[in-house]
């Protein structure tokens, strides 16, 4: 009430819509499972999905076969929406979002029942989430993963210095021995010299005598 009225000139110029704008509503169909709570939950009956049965080979060998749905078409009859939002809060994969895109008026009221190509392409209208506040507390899931991973990592340290006191024991314990090794070689008194045992034969005189030596007789061929 304090400040001046501006008027927005639309379509020039697009006006500045609040990240909750309830728009219109993109389908992100990776994430949908056909699980069908958004087309019963629906106040209006606005929801429209259809789909198939599709037998998965089972991953392993002697496994048993799985069966999951496939997403045929899924549309929405913006004619009848009242955009309560209630098939968004209630899907458990999160598959529906709102998007602010606003310009989707048709001539005819048949026109308004959009497919899930259009859907999807509304998905890229869908503004990224607020930030969390600081203060907040931390969602459920994120903290379970926190716990998860400090505890890995607690055990890890664990294991680590587990390993680390074994490697440091084994190492003390052949220290310890190669020490002991060694004082017992030190201790050792030495081996006294053999000495002759009494009536054995002397052995050749090895050593060789001071001087030259006498020069070698010539063989008879040489002498020849």
């Amino acid at each position: 009430m304090t400040r001046r009225t501006v008027t927005e000139q639309y379509p020039d110029a697009q006006p500045e819509l609040a990240p909750r704008t309830r728009g219109v509503i993109g389908l992100f169909e990776e994430n949908c499972t056909v699980c069908m709570l958004c087309a019963r939950e629906c106040p209006d009956w606005c929801i429209y999905i259809d789909s198939h049965k599709e037998t998965v080979p089972a991953a392993t060998p002697g496994g048993r076969d799985r069966s999951r749905n496939v997403l045929d078409r899924f549309a929405i009859d913006f004619a009848l929406c009242m955009y309560c939002g209630i098939c968004i809060e209630v899907c458990p994969f999160d598959a529906l979002f709102w998007s602010p895109e606003f310009e989707y008026a048709e001539t005819d009221i048949r026109d308004l029942t959009h497919e899930r190509d259009k859907l999807r392409e509304w998905m890229w209208t869908v503004p990224e989430p607020p930030a969390l506040d600081p203060a907040a507390e931390e969602p459920k899931e994120i903290a379970a993963a926190r716990r998860a991973a400090d505890k890995l990592a607690v055990q890890r340290a664990v294991e680590d210095a587990t390993e680390a006191r074994l490697g440091a024991d084994q190492q003390a314990a052949t220290d310890q021995a190669t020490d002991q090794a060694t004082d017992q070689a030190a201790d050792r008194p030495a081996r006294p010299a053999p000495s002759a045992t009494p009536g054995a034969m002397p052995g050749p005189d090895t050593t060789e005598p001071d001087g030259p030596r006498p020069p070698k007789p010539n063989s008879p061929e040489e002498e020849a």
